[in-house]
């Protein structure tokens, strides 16, 4: 099934929930409603799934409109983050609800429910209650409750917030593996944007009700359009340092108060002349070097794998990733090499990036 939702619109009073939503998720795909709390993201999948009702724009199935169209009638699964199962059901009668509201023969209901439980791993809890089962259980039941009516398209409510890390780990996998050998259209809500990166086709990046990017994940990761979007993806997130590129001798600097880095033209053109501009890298783009813009250490923290260091650079603060071989300490002077062609630049005025917009 093929979703396209043009300038959906949902407001409650003076409270704009989705404003003039434009996307289309393809057959078959996989998309994820990323952003922090209030971005907009749940209204939008309410509105797809039917509960809510929009105030303007439409919202189209396969190219028919279906603002009207009960969500019964939409032909949709929907798994929500509480799970939402019936206490007093086994895990058959929660599975098979669906078919028995459609009056599904009870031999074709016995059937389909075991072959979505056993898809999901469960096929020997068919007996047990909710409060009998774990956290991941009760995922996969409300999972295969919503797989169960064959449905053209699946949305998730962030489904694995409950859960602790190492089950969402192995749950994500899993999730991303059904709806791929299923080939189910998918909608997935999340504000875990590690979720959205390893699970979505694309992403569509939300704020305060509006869509700020809709794009793969590695177009965001690499080439973020606005300030916002660069902070908001990417774990541990992007530094930030507000200073100013000029040219000298044939070559462009990015200088503030104790840092004068060479950028590479292509980049450095683009930012060169405009005042103060904000330079945007990764903790992962910078290196301990023999070479490079002194710093301090000032806070260490270990990640097993890396260090996460918190450097001081005259008055400026900088996360960077190091290998914890090297036993960084509180205090110690050091130096850092700069990835240069991975450094962003941003508008401070309009926080748009000046390299991709």
């Amino acid at each position: 099934m093929k979703v396209e939702l043009e300038n959906l619109t949902k407001r409650w009073g003076n409270v704009v929930g989705a404003d003039s939503m434009n996307l289309d998720v393809k057959d078959a795909e996989f998309v994820a409603f990323l952003g922090p709390s209030g971005c907009g993201k749940t209204t939008t999948l309410l509105m797809v799934a039917g509960i809510y009702k929009p105030t303007a724009g439409f919202i189209r199935f396969d190219g028919q409109v279906v603002n009207h169209v009960a969500p019964k009638d939409r032909n949709i699964g929907m798994v929500f983050q509480s799970y939402a199962l019936y206490p007093h059901m086994n895990v058959f009668q929660n599975i098979s609800y669906p078919l028995k509201l459609k009056k599904i023969p009870k031999d074709e209901m016995q059937k389909r429910a075991q072959r979505v439980a056993d898809m999901m791993g469960i096929g020997h809890l068919m007996d047990r209650r909710p409060a009998q089962l774990s956290g991941g259980q009760q995922q996969r039941v409300a999972l295969g409750r919503a797989l169960v009516k064959e449905p053209q398209l699946l949305l998730f409510d962030e489904p694995l917030s409950n859960l602790d890390a190492r089950l969402r780990l192995s749950m994500r996998s899993e999730i991303k593996r059904l709806q791929m050998g299923l080939g189910i259209t998918s909608v997935y809500v999340t504000h875990d944007q590690v979720e959205a990166m390893t699970m979505a086709d694309r992403v569509a990046v939300m704020k305060d009700g509006k869509l700020q990017a809709y794009s793969t994940p590695d177009e965001l990761y690499d080439r973020p359009r606005t300030l916002f979007i660069a902070g908001f993806v990417g774990n541990p997130p992007m530094n930030f340092l507000e200073m100013e590129v000029v040219r000298e001798n044939g070559d462009y600097h990015a200088r503030r108060e104790g840092f004068d880095v060479v950028i590479p033209s292509d980049r450095g053109e683009k930012a060169a002349g405009k005042g103060n501009v904000i330079l945007g890298i990764r903790p992962e783009d910078i290196t301990i070097s023999d070479e490079g813009t002194p710093a301090e250490v000032f806070i260490v923290e270990s990640l097993g794998r890396d260090d996460l260091i918190n450097m001081h650079i005259g008055e400026a603060s900088i996360h960077v990733l190091a290998d914890p071989v090297l036993g960084l300490k509180m205090g110690q002077n050091v130096r850092l090499d700069f990835n240069t062609h991975k450094v962003q630049f941003f508008d401070p005025t309009t926080e748009k990036s000046l390299l991709w917009a």
